[in-house]
């Protein structure tokens, strides 16, 4: 049986992607791999995160899945500013990010998730991610990930024989999202605090988009055992790329163009290029600049990922977000406003599979989901 690419596609990017670098790097590598992966660091990311199914304007959701929509708060204009560049210098705390995400049809369906969570410290990363080139607004990273003796045991090792302890998560009270927009006129949400992390009731729905270009979208804690605070960004237009088709070759930038921001300074574009997830990640390039509408990836820079190796299903993330943040306790809190769209990336010579029958014949679907 043939799988048609996008179907397959569309189940690979379902997947947790701090999952996909951290299942690829215990594979690749001889050490060993704590349970806890990076997915803690980002409230989007993990099984807490309120997921949905792609839908235009209708939506429901249970035990705190949302559809086609999304959620942000509190009121208050607080210590926060507003816009895509956050204020504050403390460790980071916590983070309350509402991302929408566009479906592959087009960009009038999407899904979106609403997780908050403050901790007592940062969360300590157990992958060590170290600049190898950088041109432009783009850099080359290369990951290692340290060794400890004796092993760190419950504990993260964040460097060669230097182990941190994951700090505990804390309650910051009730939780009130304003700016969205619910499906029955409503655009105020009480989020539900569930083992310290907050996210939508169940049975909440959302409009698509949640909120528009420049719409104000803030949140309010009450405060528990970290004092209160509020928050306040602007929502973002729904991310979608103009390229019909994203081709990765050796000696040629990669051009990426969308629809820029009535305010490029407002928003800012992420990319994520990660081509070998899927056998144990050797490398990925990622570029941060003002939402101008265009984005060339440098040769020189896509030539040497492509050198550190490609697995199957390589693909190209895009976000477009808008932040604040603000001094709680210790450190830093921050409300995000994303909206995320993951595109699949054509290598010549590279055959995506996931088993055998997908391939050339005489060809055989690799560990690393490639023909070979």
């Amino acid at each position: 049986m043939t799988i048609p690419p996008r179907r397959i596609f569309a189940s690979y990017s379902k997947f947790n992607r701090a999952a996909w670098l951290l299942a690829g790097l215990c594979v690749a590598s001889t050490f060993a791999c704590s349970s806890s992966d990076d997915s803690t660091n980002d409230p989007s990311g993990g099984t807490g995160a309120a997921s949905g199914t792609p839908g235009a304007g209708t939506s429901s959701g249970s035990g705190g899945a949302s559809t086609a929509g999304t959620a942000s708060g509190g009121a208050g204009n607080g210590s926060a500013g507003t816009g895509a560049k956050p204020s504050g210098d403390g460790e980071l705390l916590g983070t309350f990010k509402i991302e929408v995400t566009a479906d592959e049809s087009g960009p009038t369906m999407g899904t979106t998730s609403v997780l908050g969570k403050v901790s007592s410290g940062a969360t300590p990363a157990g992958v060590v991610w170290e600049e190898a080139g950088t041109e432009g607004a783009c850099r080359l990273e290369k990951p290692r990930v340290p060794f400890c003796t004796p092993s760190c045991g419950a504990d993260v090792c964040v460097e060669d024989d230097v182990c941190r302890p994951y700090p505990t998560a804390q309650s910051v009270g009730a939780v009130t999202l304003t700016g969205v927009k619910l499906l029955d006129g409503a655009s105020e949400l009480s989020l539900k605090e569930v083992a310290k992390a907050y996210q939508p009731p169940a049975g909440t729905m959302f409009a698509y988009p949640p909120f528009q270009e420049g719409d104000q979208v803030k949140l309010s804690a009450a405060g528990g055992e970290l004092p209160g605070f509020d928050l306040q960004t602007t929502g973002v237009a729904p991310m979608w790329l103009s390229n019909e088709e994203l081709t990765l070759e050796e000696g040629a930038p990669l051009e990426l163009t969308w629809d820029a921001a009535a305010d490029p300074a407002a928003s800012n574009i992420h990319v994520k290029l990660d081509i070998s997830h899927h056998g144990g990640s050797k490398g990925m390039i990622e570029c941060d600049q003002d939402d101008t509408g265009t984005l060339s990836i440098p040769a020189a820079l896509v030539t040497e990922l492509l050198g550190l190796g490609v697995a199957g299903f390589p693909t190209v993330i895009v976000t477009r977000s808008a932040s604040a943040k603000t001094k709680v306790g210790s450190g830093d809190v921050a409300l995000t406003v994303a909206s995320t769209l993951e595109r699949a990336v054509t290598v010549p010579g590279v055959e995506s599979c996931t088993d055998d029958e997908q391939c050339p014949t005489g060809e055989t679907c690799q560990a690393d989901l490639t023909c070979k």
